[in-house]
């Protein structure tokens, strides 16, 4: 696609966009009068339109209800989990019978490290990526504190040689180099911080390769890439839905396990009542029978008004495909890219940190400023620009392809660039 750094063009490709029907979808942040130029949809999606009346339903039926809502109504909360598998399925990847909406990340993340992290003899070392959020981090850390593995000696966090961002065939290097030792590989799907994403296919193939099992974080990937979880043969994943599928803040979590896994009874999990066979869990006899495929991994009965919220969000990415929101995608984060290289007095004060390569990436763009980079994040705040700060100066810009438009970007370039004059070029 040939760029033209003129809102003519930006305009021009908004009115020729098939998605762009979806903007009025949703409700923006009311700024200086407008609506603001929201670039955050990596840390909190913006809400739905549809979302107040899904939610209103489920309050509705308990209010109308009480108790019988579990059971009556044309969406009974006993099976409202599997109101969401044919929509996870085409999001993630999976079949219907590996995914399941449930909890939050973390706590699935825990439930999933408490499955597949099985270390015995000299198979005992956990991989994850040097950079990984926080929570990824200490979940690993403490299951292999709670198994006796001391994390100091065992957990290999690694880093890139280029100190930047990953080449696939080192992170296998490195997969093959610890072989028989590795237990576990855990990467993310796309890194939070310089927005790489990770070829999952061959990371997997790898683990399997030298016999470790491979999972992955996909906060940052779910609703922002094509996923192909089953085929490339993923042994488990979770992730939030807050970001990009737009659940609202906090919002409901899901998992994978392949069939391969979760079709075995007898592999190991941490159970609860709603992880028991639903046709005999009433019976209250204490005998755990699992619920078929990934549903047996499922603890305590939906929080409701969360997942309605879900819900409301999957009917609108029901009503496209996650090839759809790509194409738009390739060339919307492109556009922004080639107006931030493409700006002479913008581009000698920044460094793009994700990779350049659209297969290595989603729609963010990390990008460091070289001066005064809070005054300039502070700058595009108080002009209307929602986006995220992230230390050392990087700010993290991700134009979403299902409600944000060429003009945003424009806009937000323009923006930037005023700033880049009065902060940087001093």
């Amino acid at each position: 696609m040939i760029y033209e750094n003129t809102p003519a063009f930006a305009f021009e490709q908004d009115a020729q966009d098939p998605l762009n029907v979806f903007r009025s979808q949703f409700h923006f942040p009311q700024r200086n009068g407008k609506d603001a130029i929201y670039f955050c949809g990596n840390s909190l999606g913006l809400q739905p339109k549809v979302t107040e009346s899904y939610i209103q339903r489920e309050l509705d039926s308990w209010k109308e209800n009480a108790v019988e809502g579990h059971f009556t109504g044309n969406t009974p909360w006993v099976k409202y989990h599997e109101l969401s598998k044919k929509s996870l399925s085409r999001l993630t990847g999976g079949k219907e019978s590996e995914v399941v909406m449930m909890n939050n990340l973390t706590t699935n993340l825990h439930l999933l490290l408490a499955s597949f992290y099985q270390p015995g003899g000299k198979r005992v070392k956990l991989m994850i990526e040097g950079g990984a959020f926080p929570s990824d981090h200490y979940a690993a850390e403490s299951h292999m504190r709670r198994v006796g593995i001391d994390p100091k000696e065992h957990l290999i966090t690694l880093t890139p040689k280029s100190g930047k961002t990953f080449s696939t065939e080192e992170i296998i290097e490195a997969i093959k180099d610890y072989g028989d030792e590795l237990a576990l590989v855990m990467f993310p799907g796309v890194q939070y911080y310089t927005g790489q994403f990770f070829d999952m296919k061959a990371i997997a193939e790898a683990a399997h390769q030298v016999g470790a099992f491979a999972g992955f974080d996909l906060a940052h990937a779910v609703g922002n890439l094509p996923l192909h979880l089953h085929e490339d043969e993923v042994d488990f994943a979770t992730w939030c839905s807050y970001k990009y599928v737009n659940s609202g803040p906090g919002g409901m979590s899901g998992i994978f396990v392949h069939e391969k896994h979760s079709s075995n009874p007898d592999f190991p999990k941490l159970t609860g009542w709603w992880g028991h066979d639903s046709k005999s869990r009433f019976q209250m006899d204490n005998q755990f029978v699992p619920n078929p495929g990934v549903d047996a991994w499922m603890l305590s009965n939906m929080n409701i008004i969360s997942a309605s919220a879900h819900l409301a969000s999957l009917s609108l990415f029901d009503k496209t495909s996650m090839e759809e929101l790509r194409a738009k995608s390739i060339k919307l984060t492109g556009y922004l890219e080639y107006l931030l290289l493409n700006e002479p007095i913008v581009s000698k004060h920044i460094e793009i940190l994700t990779p350049s390569s659209p297969e290595e990436r989603g729609c963010q763009l990390s990008v460091f400023i070289d001066k005064n980079g809070k005054a300039i994040f502070d700058g595009l705040i108080d002009s209307g620009v929602i986006l995220d700060w992230r230390e050392p100066n990087v700010i993290r810009v991700a134009p979403t392809p299902l409600y944000n438009s060429f003009a945003d970007v424009w806009r937000f370039c323009d923006i930037f660039k005023q700033l880049i004059v009065k902060h940087a070029e001093k």
